[in-house]
């Protein structure tokens, strides 16, 4: 460290990790009890400080890991967060990301370690600070994106029916939508493709199951620029 700067106030700066699953056709959150003052015992994301040797990017992603124990994981920033009075402990601003994943690709015994559960957007529990602020523009950034790029595949299985994938959306923008005109809008993207396996577990007679090919999108996406 330097000598410089000193005649300016010190802020600290944290990263929080909104990280969302798709289960039992509801988008959920992973919130925790916070173990630490203040505010212990709210109901918090996950986070923490960023470090003197890490930038915020490699912050986010420790915190994320320290969580999930999972790499290679679909995270983007959602903002910075810097209210006056949001943390009563000391003048702190926070950077926001988000993350999807498979909630069948996250250990269970993490849940158990860190005290953490999954939590229905819809039903979030008064939270610490403006962390129900974060997970709210999160999704408003998530409503977005779903409707111009493939980050709904993040969330679901490999192989998954057009059932399934309608309810995330329908989850994501928490609202329903048209079965007929949502299979018209899917069935015109190649890079959404039909296999030959059959979901017997959905109905007596099956569902026909899907699968993202992410070749086919990266083609489409260069024929449109």
């Amino acid at each position: 460290m330097t000598a410089f700067y000193n005649e300016h106030q010190k802020i600290f700066v944290s990263v929080d990790c909104i990280i969302f699953g798709f289960e039992e056709n509801k988008l959920k959150v992973l919130l925790g009890r916070r173990q630490m003052d203040p505010g212990r015992g709210e109901w918090s994301l996950y986070g923490g400080f960023v470090r003197n040797d890490e930038s915020i990017d490699e912050a986010a992603d420790r915190t994320l890991y320290e969580l999930t124990g999972m790499r290679q994981v679909y995270m983007r920033q959602v903002g910075a967060f810097g209210a006056l009075n949001r943390d009563p402990g000391e003048r702190v601003v926070s950077i926001a990301y988000y993350a999807l994943i498979d909630v069948r690709d996250y250990d269970k015994q993490l849940l158990e370690q860190h005290g953490v559960q999954w939590v229905n957007i819809n039903e979030l529990p008064e939270m610490y600070s403006d962390h129900q602020e974060m997970i709210q523009q999160a999704r408003e950034i998530m409503k977005h994106k779903i409707k111009t790029s493939p980050v709904s595949f993040r969330l679901l299985p490999p192989l998954f029916t057009l059932t399934q994938l309608q309810r995330l959306y329908e989850a994501v923008n928490g609202e329903e939508v048209d079965k007929r005109n949502f299979r018209k809008r899917i069935k015109e993207m190649d890079f959404i493709e039909k296999t030959n396996l059959i979901d017997k577990k959905s109905s007596k007679r099956g569902a026909a199951l899907y699968r993202f090919n992410e070749k086919a999108f990266e083609e489409a996406a260069k024929f449109k620029l």
